[in-house]
């Protein structure tokens, strides 16, 4: 009896266990297939490309930047714009902003490293870096003083410019870019795309649609995403795109952007979308209302990205405000000028009134020897 009943236990048993060992089997080629495709993605790199009508590569230490420079324009007293996109964007965010700009500027945009056609390393995603990278290229263009305009994770890029490089940032122009963590940031696929193992995953398998239903919230509800911009995801490689957003986040948990830019005391323009569905956009200018001088401007029926949903508004922002520095520029110059003359003025006083003495001196002596002589 205890035999027969030992025999059934382990057929059933067994009819039970094949199941589960095939599903625990299954679990774990799968979880070796996450693994491997993790692996392959983080260190997955790409070679700087020239994607975009009129672009050329620029070396920098950390690799080269695909940059699209309008060159001169014919008032060759306005100051340089130069224009650095957000994340997972490139420099074809500005096509309906830069052809606003350029008639008075020389207008630079620079797709950051990792993005649009410039080169795709496998780490050094720092703010820093990329701010560090920009500069250079600058540099190399023989930019030596610029508006410096960022949209979103740009925002974040350019302040660290002008941190690095104080005497190249003539202003800044802050695009959508929250003060600090607290004020919102990505949400469904988009943040879970930052999920080790599952990012990955999606990363690799997420159709054009669900690309398209995260960068959705780039934009005021209803807005139809372009497929350029579906494409520019499509060109990054997974650690841009995650160590991007990371160090982007760990820039402003260290300092917010309200201390970075009072401290750095340039003239700041400070742009939002009412209907940005990533960040609070009225709070945002709120805080950063607190900075001496800023100027703060919200415009309505616009989400994240103005430069592409309400490009005329944002040209002519960003035109007065370029023009209002280099106004103070020119008056700064006038004065200097002006000092230079009256300091000049005063030693050409000085050295008169010097000859006039010595003249004096000489008449004297003069008088005295025909006096001493006459006796």
């Amino acid at each position: 009896m205890a035999r027969a009943s030992t025999g059934k236990s382990r057929g059933a048993s067994s009819r039970i266990g094949w199941p589960l060992k095939i599903i625990v089997g299954v679990l774990l080629v799968l979880l070796v297939l996450l693994v491997l495709n993790a692996f392959a993605l983080n260190n997955e790199t790409k070679p700087a490309e020239i994607n975009v009508p009129g672009g050329q590569l620029v070396n920098t230490t950390s690799g080269q930047l695909q940059v699209l420079d309008t060159g001169e324009p014919p008032a060759q007293a306005s100051l340089p714009v130069v224009l650095i996109h957000g994340s997972a964007g490139a420099i074809n965010w500005w096509d309906d902003l830069i052809p606003l700009l350029e008639p008075d500027h020389r207008v630079i945009a620079i797709d950051m490293l990792g993005y649009g056609g410039s080169e795709k390393p496998d780490s050094d995603y720092s703010i820093e870096t990329q701010g560090r990278a920009i500069a250079e290229v600058l540099s190399r263009l023989g930019v030596s003083r610029a508006v410096l305009v960022g949209h979103s994770l740009g925002g974040k890029v350019v302040t660290s410019v002008a941190e690095q490089a104080p005497a190249l940032a003539a202003g800044l122009t802050v695009i959508d870019t929250a003060p600090d963590n607290s004020f919102g940031g990505l949400s469904g696929g988009a943040r879970a795309s930052r999920t080790p193992l599952l990012g990955q995953a999606l990363w690799r398998v997420a159709p054009d649609s669900m690309v398209r239903k995260n960068l959705e919230q780039g934009f005021a509800p209803g807005y139809d995403v372009p497929d350029k911009f579906v494409e520019d995801v499509r060109e990054m490689t997974y650690p841009a795109y995650k160590d991007s957003a990371v160090q982007g986040e760990e820039y402003t948990e260290d300092q917010t952007l309200v201390e970075r830019l009072t401290a750095l005391d340039k003239p700041l323009l400070v742009i939002f979308g009412e209907e940005d569905q990533i960040y609070d956009a009225r709070e945002a200018l709120s805080a950063y209302a607190a900075i001496p001088g800023v100027e703060t401007r919200l415009i309505v029926k616009s989400g994240h990205s103005p430069q592409v949903e309400a490009p005329e508004q944002t040209a002519n922002m960003i035109n007065t405000f370029a023009a209002s520095i280099a106004a103070a520029d020119t008056a700064r110059i006038a004065r200097a000028r002006a000092l230079v003359r009256k300091q000049q003025a005063k030693k050409r006083q000085a050295r008169n009134r010097v000859r006039q003495q010595e003249a004096k001196r000489r008449n004297s002596r003069n008088k005295a020897s025909q006096q001493a002589g006459n006796q």
